[in-house]
């Protein structure tokens, strides 16, 4: 059966699901445990009771994991194939042409925070699981859609899901880009602290989410700098204001694996601020990390012939009369002399009075590109797209497919197509969400045709 036709013919119920789902802002509260009803936020459990509810309108199996990760399941057989997606999304910014959180269809895209990462790609997997259930095709395998809510912070979701549930056998992420992704670098996030506090700086602030690069800082402080930090943006041509008492840089928003893309608010305020005042806090940021993508500053770092360089990130920054932090989010290739490094960065730090504080440390995910998982995804991929030169790659973005081993992360970002992940104006052109839908009808199609 051509499944590309098929979809066609339903694209818009595809469209106007991923609408809805969108209109949820499904960005992380506080996490909280014992608020059992919805441990990270209204908006989140909203999105993940969304989901279900729909599941369970279209006759699925659906599993609540206490709020805090589900599946939908259908199909028989002892063999799980795993889809593992995610309904959290990143903070939205400032700066959008449309409302992050009203989806708009404008020259063939559909704007929206979480319709490329990682909204679509579910909605993607969810109707290509619906149309082969409404097309009565037997399954092999079991195949279920299992849905995180925290895979952008610290993955406790997942987590908690797979304390209970069974691992699948095998399985893909929709939530990077197509053609395939057969390794993921390792993700490193660690906190600079320090508990010095000077007569000049009152308070700094950048960022919200380590793998954001921050689009906003501000600062306040006991001198009046109103001249030189007006004088200091026309020059250099940054953008800035200054609202009451506080020094306002904008800069640009990028995915943390790959921070040289955007503009870290943070660099640009310390820049300012390391010419007029003499403080361990901005030292650093301006001595160590400032407009430094790949760690050089540090020493740190690396280059891996197969999966490139080595990335730092420093996503949120924080000072006050309690004290200061920068959380930084590292991304490392195979072979990278993490241990050596890490002690580096404690010694450089040592100098400013700072302490290093690792929070998370996930390892490389490898998967061989000769498996029958990949042959199989690949194999559908180019079936439906037509697309015979594009190549599986390795990427320095984190998806699920590590949490299970034998996963690798299939699309749903076309070749070619820019990557507006954790972006001000992030879209999916409607084409590409329809074809999409195709690939992955195809591939569940193929995986499922053997029991093992």
């Amino acid at each position: 059966m051509d499944f590309y036709n098929y979809v066609n013919e339903h694209s818009q119920a595809i469209i106007d699901e991923l609408k809805a789902l969108c209109k949820i802002e499904s960005v992380l509260d506080a996490y909280n445990p014992k608020r059992e009803e919805a441990p990270f936020g209204e908006g989140i459990q909203a999105a993940l009771d969304h989901m279900l509810n729909r599941a369970k309108k279209d006759g699925f199996v659906i599993k609540n994991i206490k709020n805090h990760a589900a599946h939908i399941e259908h199909g028989d057989g002892e063999a799980l194939l795993g889809i593992l997606c995610h309904l959290d999304v990143v903070p939205p910014g400032e700066g959008w042409s449309h409302p992050p959180f009203q989806p708009t269809i404008k020259e063939g895209k559909l704007f929206a925070r979480g319709s490329m990462d990682d909204k679509g790609p579910t909605i993607a997997a969810y109707f290509a699981l619906k149309f082969l259930k409404d097309l009565d095709v037997t399954f092999k395998k079991r195949v279920r859609i299992i849905l995180g809510t925290d895979e952008e912070t610290a993955w406790r979701g997942i987590g908690k899901y797979f304390e209970t549930e069974e691992k699948p056998t095998l399985g893909f992420a929709p939530d990077a880009s197509f053609p395939l992704i057969y390794a993921e670098k390792g993700m490193l996030n660690f906190d600079i602290e320090g508990s010095f506090y000077d007569d000049d700086l009152i308070t700094f602030h950048a960022g919200e989410r380590y793998n954001v690069v921050p689009d906003r800082a501000w600062c306040t402080l006991k001198r009046d700098l109103k001249t030189p930090f007006k004088n200091f943006l026309k020059y250099y041509n940054f953008k800035g204001e200054i609202q009451g008492d506080r020094y306002i840089v904008h800069g640009k928003n990028a995915h943390a694996m790959q921070p040289h893309l955007g503009v870290n608010a943070g660099f640009v305020l310390a820049k300012f601020l390391s010419e007029h005042i003499d403080n361990p806090f901005i030292k650093v940021i301006q001595e160590k990390l400032s407009f430094d993508a790949f760690g050089e500053k540090l020493g740190i770092d690396y280059t891996h012939d197969e999966m490139k360089a080595f990335t730092i990130n420093p996503g949120v920054f924080q000072y006050d009369e309690n004290g200061s932090l920068i959380g930084i989010n590292c991304r490392y290739p195979k072979s990278y002399p993490l241990k050596k490094n890490t002690e580096k960065i404690k010694t450089v730090l040592n100098a400013y009075g700072l302490i290093y504080q690792e929070k998370q440390n996930l390892p490389v995910h490898y998967v061989d590109k000769n498996t029958p998982l990949v042959e199989t995804l690949m194999k559908a991929y180019r079936k439906v797209t037509n697309d015979t030169d594009s190549e599986p790659f390795t990427i320095g973005g984190g998806t699920y497919a590590r949490a299970l081993g034998n996963a690798v992360a299939f699309g749903m970002l076309m070749p070619g197509r820019d990557d507006v992940v954790h972006q001000v104006d992030e879209h999916v052109y409607i084409d590409d969400l329809i074809e999409a839908t195709a690939v992955y009808m195809e591939a569940i199609y193929e995986l499922t045709r053997q029991s093992n």
